[in-house]
């Protein structure tokens, strides 16, 4: 469980898997959240913090440097902390990815698979215009479905997914086996 570890802080001396798993420490882990039997990987605790959350921002940013991103979409809701944040070191635009009915313009839908039954997402159909490069951001990964959606939205507009960047993936869901044909970036992986 992830308090105040300022002797685990990402260093200089570092390689970047080894500042990758010192960030660990600043995840708070939650069983039984948001229901029994699952554990709940809580970024609150890493966003406190402000050198490993702007070290975050900047592993991100270091990866997408050089792939002329031109708009970093957020999916709803974590992605929307940091997108913005990453869209700026990369100066991009950001456009959020949100729930149904919480756009007030023409929106283009994409439904996904939930464990029992479906959601959708949406994006305003003038979000992104046809040929730009765009980076999908958000907090987790875990069996694909929103970033699969995500991907679809940005299609549906005509953008290039230049990739997928997540703080966490939980690997035993294998969501990244859905986006095998994309550049997919996690930080923090989590086996179980």
């Amino acid at each position: 469980m992830a308090t105040t570890p300022t002797s685990m802080a990402p260093t200089a001396t570092m390689n970047r898997a080894q500042e990758c798993e010192a960030l660990k420490a600043y995840i708070r882990a939650v069983p039984d959240f948001p229901k029994p039997g699952i554990l709940f990987y809580d970024i609150t605790t890493l966003l406190k913090q402000r050198k490993p959350f702007a070290r975050v921002v900047d592993l991100l940013a270091e990866h997408y440097a050089s792939q002329s991103i031109a708009v970093v979409a957020g999916i709803e809701a974590r992605g929307f902390i940091f997108g913005p944040a990453l869209a700026y070191r990369l100066g991009a635009g950001f456009v959020p990815i949100r729930k149904p009915g919480k756009l007030p313009a023409p929106a283009a839908a994409a439904e996904y698979s939930l464990e029992y039954g479906t959601d959708k997402l949406e994006i305003h159909r003038d979000a992104i215009t046809r040929g730009q490069r765009v980076l999908i951001v958000d907090d987790l990964i875990a069996t694909g479905g929103t970033a699969i959606a995500s991907t679809q939205l940005v299609e549906q507009l005509g953008g290039t997914v230049a990739g997928l960047a997540f703080i966490i993936e939980l690997t035993f869901l294998n969501g990244r086996q859905r986006l095998a044909q994309y550049d997919v970036l996690s930080l923090l992986q989590y086996a179980e």
